[in-house]
């Protein structure tokens, strides 16, 4: 697996299989490798991971009971459309959460997860001139939760990594449309908030950081609406 193991103790070469093809196929939605309304098999999956059938048909049931995954009743399995008021209600609950989740885990942050962070940051500024929006989604999912891991959260984290696979597949979008947006780099400001150990002003940074994708994201889905 090529991303980040959603829980930093664990390994993932040591998960169980049914584990590593769950965080694997979370981690793909939330880095929004599979598009929306996109159909998604039990044999594709087991041939992507090349895994059984069984660890692939557990890891699609509990990604719909998060409703990351939808399955309709003819058994067809596809990354569920987004609507604008869905949209809507996702980003009131990272609105909501992320700045709280950041704040608390400030006083956690050491130099060593704060140089990971710039890491990431710098991958993801990286990504415009290597025309990559994997990368660019894969660096923005760990410069995130690298700072919200820190507080070792049992309840905001993972709720905030359900919202994020339900919107992950839309974000792709955004890349392309940064751009072409006169956008001042969020991150950069929250990073310096963290140096100074200032936690109004990382909550301020990373309430601004969603907003930007909100702007963004709502200018694609207003014609759907």
């Amino acid at each position: 697996m090529d991303v980040q193991q959603a829980n930093d103790a664990v390994d993932p070469a040591f998960a169980p299989v049914h584990q590593q093809v769950y965080q694997t196929l979370r981690e793909n939605l939330i880095t929004g490798r599979f598009s929306p309304g996109e159909a998604i098999s039990l044999r594709s999956i087991s041939e992507m991971l090349d895994v059984g059938m069984m660890p692939a048909r557990e890891a699609i049931r509990r990604l719909a009971a998060e409703n990351a995954l939808e399955i309709q009743q003819n058994r067809r399995v596809c990354v569920p459309r987004l609507t604008l008021p869905r949209f809507e209600e996702l980003m009131l609950a990272r609105v909501a959460l992320e700045p709280i989740c950041a704040a608390r885990a400030l006083p956690y942050v050491d130099a060593a997860r704060l140089e990971r962070m710039i890491a990431f940051d710098t991958e993801m500024n990286e990504s415009y001139r290597s025309g990559s929006a994997d990368a660019y989604m894969l660096t923005n999912y760990r410069f995130h939760f690298e700072l919200y891991r820190a507080g070792g959260s049992e309840v905001l984290v993972p709720l905030l990594e359900s919202i994020w696979v339900q919107f992950g597949p839309f974000m792709r979008t955004v890349y392309n449309l940064v751009e072409a947006t006169n956008v001042i780099d969020k991150h950069t400001i929250a990073i310096d908030a963290i140096r100074r150990k200032d936690a109004e002003a990382l909550k301020l940074a990373i309430h601004a950081d969603i907003l930007d994708s909100v702007y963004l994201l709502r200018q694609t889905l207003h014609d759907d609406a």
